[in-house]
């Protein structure tokens, strides 16, 4: 599958610094760079347009926000259908730790009723992505108290073990949210409108990494941006920054260093100190072995 959209100078950026570390190697003309993200392949051309190409180049390409048919018409028909899936009882998770070198993975699904509505919106519950860590460590215990929740944590020394050619990030996320769901769907069971998930695969693909799973969590609303457009995925989402926060800075007690977040240069140098300092066995059990961090530490050092 193609997909090709037009983005401004201010998506440009942010796209160019998300893919800054997925970015491949050769140099292509007009080309201003071209990544990999599990199954697609990203070009971002001069003029301004970008290809996605894969099974999920559609999801890759909707993240952005960006609307290739944007008529009034379209807007409120949008803005119906979404308000659906926010004014309801309903079921969501989402994840945390995916895009971080050092520390877990944890996933979150809650249960919000109607009724909850008010009192999550006086907290300001939205993407977690767009509230300071600060703010998250005061509001994740108050919405714990308040929704239903089942948390999974995936630390990294279990990450690297799981997690090979047949195993892709992907594929680990949609185990860990059919977890939650399932736990929560039949621990709880809540009566809801929708059970919604942050789509991060196709909804036949994401099944397919379930082969094998005995346990599966069925009729699932997928949908892209869903912490924007329903709470129980925003209230997953800011628990499991929560979590998140609190197991990374455990992890940074355990080595007596302030580890960074993200995957940046700062995090090769980080990690570089961590080899001279205790060994690469170390590094493997604190870091996520498959990013090209990795390959960048390694290849800096002289063992």
């Amino acid at each position: 599958m193609n997909v090709v959209i037009k983005v401004n100078d201010e998506i440009k950026q942010k796209m160019i610094e998300y893919y800054k570390d997925k970015k491949r190697d050769k140099v292509i003309p007009y080309v201003i760079f071209q990544a990999e993200e599990e199954d697609t392949v990203i070009t971002m051309y001069e003029s301004g347009k970008v290809m996605f190409q894969g099974k999920s180049a559609d999801v890759d390409a909707a993240m952005w926000g960006v609307e290739l048919e944007n008529t009034k018409e379209k807007i409120e028909e949008r803005k119906k259908e979404e308000e659906k899936f926010y004014f309801c009882n309903s079921v969501g998770s989402d994840e945390v730790g995916t895009g971080d070198y050092f520390g877990p993975i944890v996933v979150t699904a809650t249960y919000v009723k109607k009724e909850d509505i008010p009192y999550l919106e006086e907290l300001g519950v939205g993407d977690s992505k767009k509230i300071d860590d600060a703010k998250i460590m005061k509001m994740a215990p108050l919405i714990a108290k308040k929704v239903k929740y089942r948390s999974v944590i995936l630390d990294n020394k279990e990450y690297n073990e799981k997690y090979d050619k047949n195993v892709n990030m992907n594929k680990i996320k949609a185990i860990l949210h059919n977890k939650v769901l399932y736990q929560l769907m039949q621990e709880e069971k809540p009566k809801v409108d929708y059970i919604i998930v942050d789509e991060f695969a196709r909804e036949a693909r994401y099944y397919e990494y379930l082969n094998g799973v005995s346990n599966i969590q069925k009729n699932i609303t997928f949908m892209t941006k869903a912490e924007d457009k329903n709470l129980a995925v925003a209230c997953g989402s800011i628990i499991s920054r929560y979590i998140f926060l609190k197991e990374f800075n455990k992890l940074c007690d355990s080595i007596h260093m302030p580890l960074p977040k993200g995957a940046s240069k700062d995090v090769d140098k980080m990690g570089e100190e961590i080899v001279e300092k205790y060994g690469k066995d170390k590094l493997k059990e604190i870091a996520k072995f498959n990013f090209k961090n990795t390959d960048r530490i390694l290849h800096t050092l002289v063992f």
